[in-house]
């Protein structure tokens, strides 16, 4: 096992302690409904018709290519070991390119995963909150990944930007309808209070600009969204998450999912730089196995999106990249009290960052 030995240069080499002046929060779960794209999810309201051209969909999709490739570099420069690529098709349509890394030294697995597939008719769970589509052809494309780094200190990470499109049944005079959603989320072994709030912050200084009331709800969103309600804890400490974002039009909903996945590199890769020197043992990794396997329940019980792919024939080893390479359970057990690893429990509910 490797257990780098270089002193840290920040100023907190020790997680944090929850502070008496962040009371928790009181999560809710969202009763969202399943969507099309990996590791998607929808809103209870119902959104607006939108429509969506051609020339929109080929921009999202130069942008979604650019933006794989963009983070895959960084992720390469940081790590100083290249990601493999393999390109695949979809029998009814489409396909994608997984570009991932295992057994590295700094991510023991990471996946940075671009699709754009189709079908000839939405299922009812895409459809939902959207009966006036119920039964068009579709095609949905995104960026999602997941990166698991091997030193505990480092956060695992989470993001996804996609669009979906409903396609007017051809001849019959209607429009195609669109829509966006996405966001970014951040699962710490050892929580450096420092990390989360840089994280949100970068988060909020994105969608700032397009809309001040949206850092607040989509942060709610996340928190609820990303619950696991058998262990009355969330995931990790949030993020941003968003879906069914058409209005107020093509052109500033599109803008606004670029700022997410731009706001991907500067939210996340500081806290890699931060922590990656930091030593760590068996204890530390035995650890992050076992919260590992928090991270295994949520995606196989709760996950709309990989449930949905694995349910509807989806490409098993894409939808799967996301799983960590070793998880662990034990029988009740509990951290030391007064321990590090004690410490992250009382974080594990929605609190306010910013």
């Amino acid at each position: 096992m490797a257990r780098p030995r270089k002193k840290l240069t920040v100023s907190e080499t020790k997680p944090s302690v929850p502070s008496d002046s962040s009371p928790p929060l009181t999560p809710t779960v969202s009763s969202a409904s399943a969507a099309i794209a990996s590791d998607s999810h929808s809103t209870a309201a119902v959104a607006p018709i939108a429509v969506v051209s051609e020339d929109n969909i080929a921009a999202v999709r130069a942008y979604l290519l650019g933006l794989q490739a963009s983070i895959v570099s960084e992720l390469e420069r940081a790590g100083g070991e290249l990601f493999l690529t393999d390109e695949w098709t979809r029998a009814e349509g489409g396909g994608g390119i997984s570009r991932l890394i295992e057994g590295a030294q700094l991510f023991e697995r990471a996946g940075v995963l671009f699709s754009h597939v189709k079908g000839k008719t939405l299922p009812p769970s895409a459809t939902a909150h959207r009966p006036e589509v119920a039964g068009r052809p579709w095609e949905a494309m995104g960026v999602s990944m997941v990166l698991h780094p091997r030193n505990p200190y480092i956060p695992t990470t989470h993001l996804n930007v996609r669009m979906f499109v409903a396609k007017a049944p051809e001849g019959s005079g209607q429009a195609d309808v669109f829509w966006f959603g996405g966001g970014m989320d951040l699962t710490p072994y050892y929580l450096f209070e420092d990390d989360a709030r840089h994280f949100h912050r970068v988060n909020q200084a994105a969608l700032d600009p397009h809309d001040p009331s949206a850092y607040p709800r989509y942060k709610k969103w996340c928190d609820e969204y990303f619950f696991l309600k058998h262990r009355n804890e969330t995931r990790g400490v949030g993020g941003i998450f968003f879906d069914d974002l058409s209005e107020p039009g093509f052109e500033e909903a599109f803008a606004l999912m670029r700022s997410v996945g731009n706001a991907f590199i500067p939210a996340y890769l500081p806290l890699v730089e931060k922590r990656r020197s930091q030593p760590y043992g068996d204890r530390e990794r035995d650890f992050q196995a076992y919260r590992r396997g928090r991270y295994v329940e949520f995606n196989l019980v709760f996950d709309r999106g990989t449930l949905f792919g694995l349910q509807s024939g989806g490409r098993t080893e894409s939808i799967l990249l996301s799983m960590p390479p070793i998880a662990a359970w034990r029988y009740n057990w509990q951290a030391q009290a007064g321990s590090p690893e004690a410490a992250l429990s009382q974080y594990l509910t929605p609190r306010d960052w910013v």
